[in-house]
Parts: structure tokens; sequence; C-alpha cells
């Protein structure tokens, strides 16, 4: 009993460190880093955030009893606990010792009658964080474009703070939510944020696939300028400057791909971003380049004993039982014999419809039943966690939590 506990506890670990390496569920940016809360997301979740000065702090008989004024300058999330009340007084001790350069911006919940702060964030008094939370929630019901359009305007904000939570914002939305926006957008200002030293790398992809829609014949050289950039080759967001690429120029960009796919000398990090730009051309811009490509194309990586599993994986969820012959005669390669590899294979072969891939089972079953005992039922917790993902992304919607 207790080796089949461990059988399957090892088995749920080998399922996770397999899931880490499958192309992700498309619920959110194909080229963007985090998504996490954003700010918006949490005043949907507070009962009431205000905006003003910290004053008249009072010490109690330790930190946790004190009091301390807040002036209310703005109401970005009303209460009706608060009234007509100008100035609130907080049970928390917030020595500010006069410092009138900032101002800061309190969340709140009520308990049991009584405002309760939680969590207060200091920003410049000059700060553009009021009008930008109150631009938010006035959007917050209106469609993922047009949200997002009013984020656009903020992603280079001199304020980090807001800079990064409009980045959080589209961190958190699917490609589909500012497709058709991003046409809209000027090509001008997002090539010059690309081109700008100081734009962090992680933006990268973001930026380039905008550009990819709303750009022209001199912004596909910018991008082509990146891509052969062998600093900015090495950095984040590779995959969304190809794809930004392939969107302006489809014969160039999808040659660029290819060639990277092929070449055995690129690095593991370069051939990944070129294999990640193919999964979004595959998944959402299958009109740029013909799918018959895209496989040939991730074929390329069969033959690299450390990018087989991912080329198999992709193979076996677009159904590309052409490559059948290939895939399954890896298996005897001394090359691939990796655990990782092989169990890719075998994955592969239950999948399939076809005979050889019936016989190989039957076969392999009879050599080596544990092994595909073990696979096959990785293979349903799989397909169990990605029908969960899909259901949930369904239910939610991509759109933002509201009380």
């Amino acid at each position: 009993m207790a080796g089949m506990l461990l059988r399957r506890s090892l088995l749920l670990w080998i399922a996770a460190l397999t899931w880490l390496c499958l192309p992700p569920a498309a619920t959110a940016c194909p080229f963007c880093s985090g998504g996490g809360q954003t700010l918006t997301g949490e005043v949907n979740l507070a009962s009431m955030v205000l905006y003003g000065t910290l004053t008249n702090a009072k010490l109690g008989t330790d930190t946790s009893d004190g009091t301390t004024d807040l002036v209310i300058d703005t109401v970005i999330k009303k209460h009706e606990i608060l009234g007509d009340k100008k100035t609130v007084t907080l049970a928390r001790y917030v020595p500010t010792d006069g410092d009138k350069k900032f101002k800061f911006l309190v969340f709140c919940d009520i308990f049991k009658g009584r405002i309760d702060p939680y969590r207060g964030i200091p920003v410049k008094a000059d700060s553009d964080m009021a009008k930008y939370l109150a631009g938010a929630l006035a959007v917050k019901d209106k469609d993922s474009p047009a949200r997002l359009r009013f984020f656009f305007d903020y992603l280079d904000n001199p304020e980090v703070e807001i800079s990064n939570d409009a980045y959080g914002e589209f961190a958190k939305a699917d490609y589909k939510d500012y497709k058709d926006m991003a046409h809209k957008l000027p090509a001008d200002k997002v090539a010059k944020w690309l081109q700008d030293p100081s734009t962090s790398p992680i933006r990268f992809g973001l930026y380039a696939s905008m550009l990819g829609h709303c750009g022209n014949e001199e912004h596909a050289k910018v991008l082509r300028s990146m891509l052969d950039d062998p600093d900015k080759r090495v950095t984040s967001g590779v995959d969304g400057i190809l794809a930004g690429y392939s969107m302006l120029k489809p014969k160039e960009g999808w040659d660029y791909i290819h060639g990277l796919l092929k070449n055995p000398r690129k690095d593991f990090t370069t051939r990944y971003a070129a294999l990640r730009s193919v999964r979004f051309l595959w998944e959402y811009r299958p009109d740029l380049v013909e799918k018959k490509q895209l496989v040939e194309g991730v074929s390329q990586l069969l033959d690299d004993k450390n990018m087989a599993d991912l080329a198999i994986e992709d193979l076996r969820k677009w159904q590309r039982w052409e490559v059948e012959g290939k895939v399954l005669g890896l298996y005897e390669q001394a090359s691939h014999d990796i655990p990782i590899v092989k169990r890719s294979i075998v994955r592969y072969a239950l999948t399939c419809p076809k005979e050889k891939s019936k016989a190989f089972v039957a076969d392999l079953r009879k050599k080596d039943p544990q092994m595909v005992n073990d696979v096959e039922e990785l293979l349903k917790l799989q397909t169990s966690t990605e029908t969960s993902t899909t259901a949930n992304t369904t239910t939610a919607g991509g759109k933002p939590l509201t009380k």
C-alpha cells in the first residue's frame, strides 16, 4: 500500500513537472511576464479605497492600536460608512513626520461597523495615481479592447507603480483581447518604446506584437534589427519580436523562425523562443503561415534530445499524425534515451489513432507495462487539468473581478 502511494506521489510530481514544460493554456498574454493581481483588481476587492494625506499620527500603548487621520483628497471607491466626511481616523499608527511630498492610497475593509485599513501605498503628492485608478474604474465594465486601450496610455507613465500596473493589465489579458485594438495604436510611439534603452526587456514581446498589427515596412525593419542584435536576441520577448515581424513580413518572418528551428548550433533559449512563436502562429494567426509549414518547422526539433519532448507534445496536441514514423523511431535511439523524451513518445503513441502507434503501444506494454501504465495515468491527469483550466477560463472570461 505504501509503495502504491509513493508511486502515485511520484506520478503527480512528474505530472507537475511535465505540465511546466507544456505550452500554457491561452488564458493570458502569450508574450508577457507576470500577470498577478493589479491595482484595479485590488480596488474591486476592497470595500473602500481612499486617497489623501496622512496626518496627526498618535501612538497608543503599542503601534497596533495607534491612530492616524487621513485627510481625503479623492474617494476612489466609496462605502456608505464614509458619508460626507472629509477626514477619517484610521486605527493605525503611521508616522509621516509632516512630510507633504507624499500622499497615500489606502485600501479598507469594513469590519463590525468600523473602517479597517489593511494596505497603504505611498505615492508622490503630484502623482497621477488617483486619476489613473478613477479612470480604470470608469472603464471596468467596458469590453476588453476598450479597457486595454485605456491602460495603453499609461504604459509609459513616469511613475513605475502606474506603468507596471498598466502592463499587468495586458499581462493577464488574452491576445484576442487586444488583437483588434492594436491595429489602431500609434505605431511610431510603440517603435520608440522598443528602441528606448530604458525599456525593460520583459516588455519587448508585448510591444513587438502590438507593432506587428499597427506597423508598416519601416517598423518591420525595427523588429528585424532587434532580432539581429546579439544583445537583444538573448533577452526575454524574442518570441513576441518574431511574431510581430511575421505579422508585418509573413514570408521573411517564417524564414527567420524556420532558420532558428533547424539550426542545432543555436542555444536552447533562442530555439525555444522560435518554438513559442510557432505556437502563437498556430493558435492565433493561422492566416500568416500554412500549418503544414509550421509542422515541418517544429519537426526540425525532433532530432535535438534537449527539445524533442517539447516538439513531440506540440505535435501530439495538434494531432499531427503524419510524423508518426519519425516520432516513434526516436524511442530506440541512444541519443534520446531520456525518461522525459521517452514518456513524450509513448504519450504521442497513446493518443495517435493510427495502427502503427497502436502496435507500438501493444508491443511496449509487453516489454515495459509499468512504463505504459504510468504514462496513461499521467495523460489522464494532464487531460483533467487542461479541462479544468479551460472551464475556469470560460467562466472567468479574462474580465476583472467586481464586487
